[in-house]
């Protein structure tokens, strides 16, 4: 076996399991650490793939912002997670069965002989000064505009519904008006009085 398939084996391992934890672990902090965890082995995956750009991107974006913001919500909410659990072990055959019928589709898809190696050959070795991040860049600026134009319009709207969703106005709520704040003047805040000295 070569060095490159026992790596990919053991970081598949590796993400397997940690992907289980993350929806069996009883700690919500616990499942969000196993989460990193995926999150690492399927960038190291990425990179066997020579794919870089994408490796470093899942660490960046999903480890340092996203698995940040998942802690936070978390932590903040204070969400009663016994409730949530309840029928978790009811659901279990069902979900196992359709796992175990997934893995036979996607081993009977990779199997076969559209993408068995004969079909798909490993990627010749690059050349001197390739870069896969320019022509991913290439490819998706030019070939791929229009959907990634339109996949951009699609995360803009569904992140202002959330914010209109959770945008509540509670009664007896403080809040400054930014625009009366900025046109105020000094006739409206300030009150010069005028009063005798005191003498002792």
């Amino acid at each position: 076996m070569e060095f490159k398939t026992f790596v990919f084996y053991l970081l598949a391992v590796i993400l397997v399991f940690a992907a289980l934890r993350v929806i069996t672990a009883r700690n919500p902090v616990h499942a969000a650490l196993y989460l990193v965890l995926a999150f690492f082995n399927a960038s190291g995956i990425w990179l066997l793939l020579q794919a870089e750009f994408l490796a470093i991107t899942l660490v960046m974006v999903y480890v340092g912002a996203v698995m940040v913001l998942f802690l936070f919500v978390v932590m903040m909410l204070d969400i009663n997670l016994d409730r949530l659990r309840q029928g978790f072990w009811s659901y279990l055959p069902v979900g196992a069965l359709i796992g175990v019928l997934m893995a036979v589709e996607m081993a009977m898809v990779l199997g076969g002989r559209y993408f068995g190696l004969d079909a798909m050959p490993a990627p010749p070795e690059p050349q001197a000064g390739y870069s896969n991040t320019r022509e991913l860049g290439r490819v998706l600026y030019t070939d791929y505009v229009y959907p990634f134009e339109l996949a951009s319009l699609v995360l803009l709207v569904a992140m202002v519904a959330a914010v209109a969703l959770t945008l509540r106005k509670r009664k007896g709520t403080k809040y400054i008006n930014p625009s009366e704040q900025v046109a105020v003047k000094r006739e409206g805040r300030v009150e010069l009085v005028k009063m005798p000295a005191e003498k002792d």
